[in-house]
């Protein structure tokens, strides 16, 4: 193998970083196990947010309907006018084996008190009760799907790892120690062999 110096101190050096390969090769494994339990388990609590998100967003416009039948549209419209702009969130940032997932959480906030003020009717209440779930559903639904892209990366980038550990760098530091234990076992007969030829001719030149 060319750029390969067949030395014993390059073979003990090549044993130690296969240890030290092999050993982090089981680390990523165990990573890559951790990150696809967690994804399955994101990806169903996903799944379930997603329907209820749904069913929320139909449940939101029936009331709407609802409320329009009671109060009418113009009420419905003044009220949307005078509404609060929504509360803010706040996103903080948990580690799973190194991947930063974002936890998006709804600030507290007076906005449902903007409209309970202009609101003359327990269907319009109604109406800000529905949309607010709905809207803390979108931002669970968003928090757990942005989790899940981050998942997925990590999980790609830890697999190509792993794959490059077992089937190139781990198999050709070993096909390199066997090259220099073939070089040095070769080299050990060329020495044995002239060492042997020396002492021919020595044990000739004595006999002489």
């Amino acid at each position: 193998m060319a750029g390969i110096n067949p030395t014993r101190i390059n073979l003990i050096n090549l044993k130690k970083r296969v240890v030290v390969a092999r050993k982090g090769y089981g680390i990523l494994k165990r990573k890559r196990e951790i990150l696809v339990l967690e994804f399955l388990k994101m990806l169903r609590q996903s799944s379930e947010s997603r329907s209820k998100l749904n069913e929320l967003i139909q449940d939101s416009y029936k009331m709407v309907e609802t409320a329009s039948t009671y109060v009418g549209n113009f009420e419905l419209e003044e009220v949307a006018l005078h509404m609060m702009e929504t509360n803010p969130v706040k996103m903080e940032i948990r580690n799973i084996m190194g991947v930063r997932i974002p936890r998006i959480e709804r600030q507290q906030g007076s906005a449902a008190l903007g409209l309970m003020l202009f609101s003359t009717s327990l269907a319009v209440d109604d109406i800000n009760d529905t949309f607010t779930r709905a809207t803390n559903a979108i931002i669970e639904v968003a928090q757990r799907e942005q989790g899940l892209r981050r998942l997925v990366l990590e999980i790609d980038k830890t697999k190509r790892r792993v794959n490059a550990l077992d089937y190139k760098v781990i198999p050709g530091m070993i096909a390199q120690q066997r090259y220099i234990r073939m070089r040095l076992e070769e080299i050990d007969r060329d020495t044995f062999s002239a060492l042997k030829h020396v002492k021919k001719k020595l044990a000739k030149k004595v006999a002489e």
